[in-house]
């Protein structure tokens, strides 16, 4: 079972020239359309003398969920290039952000492709990637008498997060790696007493 995904621990940036246009690149750690429509309208304000400001975003553990924009290159040759460096370092929760000053010269359709391309992966190599954990969270509940064995079971697995309410009765919030919920669940739940709740 996949579990695992890669995205970046924090922006980065990047700088590219191609005949005498200039390429500022920018990469960002996003979780939804909301801050990625906020990152784009700040530096288009920012960056309001520049010529293009094209993007590209993936998001979600299962990266299902992306958009790219030209804003006015023609068709096909920013927007996606961006998109396609996203996907070529399989990463997603992340936006790049390429500025582009004109220089005079037009690139034609290959060359905005390339600047584009290479502008994002200059962001991206400037960036420190990393892989996370798709984790499962869930909540369980028991007497104060099963703690010994709940502590037991939750001892057996590496990877397992909890938080801690006891007052007249036991509650813990467990997070783990998906790969080992299920096996965490069944352990548990052969403990007579102890109530599971998905979170």
């Amino acid at each position: 079972m996949q579990d695992t995904y890669k995205t970046i621990e924090s922006s980065a940036e990047g700088y590219i020239t191609e005949k005498k246009s200039k390429f500022l690149s920018f990469i960002f750690p996003v979780k939804s359309p909301e801050e990625v429509k906020e990152i784009v309208d700040e530096h288009r304000k920012k960056y309001y003398d520049a010529r293009h400001v094209c993007w590209a975003y993936m998001l979600g553990s299962d990266r299902e969920e992306f958009r790219s924009n030209d804003d006015g290159e023609p068709s096909g040759t920013a927007g996606r290039p961006i998109l396609g460096q996203i996907n070529s370092y399989e990463l997603t929760n992340v936006l790049i952000l390429v500025i582009r000053y004109f220089g005079g010269t037009l690139l034609g359709t290959s060359g905005l492709i390339k600047a584009y391309k290479e502008a994002a992966e200059d962001a991206i190599k400037n960036a420190e990637i990393v892989e996370k954990t798709i984790d499962e969270t869930f909540i369980i509940h028991f007497e104060y008498l099963l703690l010994n064995d709940v502590m037991r079971v939750l001892k057996q697995f590496e990877n397992v997060n909890w938080e801690q309410d006891f007052q007249e009765s036991c509650t813990m919030k467990l997070r783990i790696r998906k790969s080992e919920f299920q096996r965490l669940h069944d352990n548990l739940s052969q403990i007579y007493g102890v109530k599971i709740e998905k979170h």
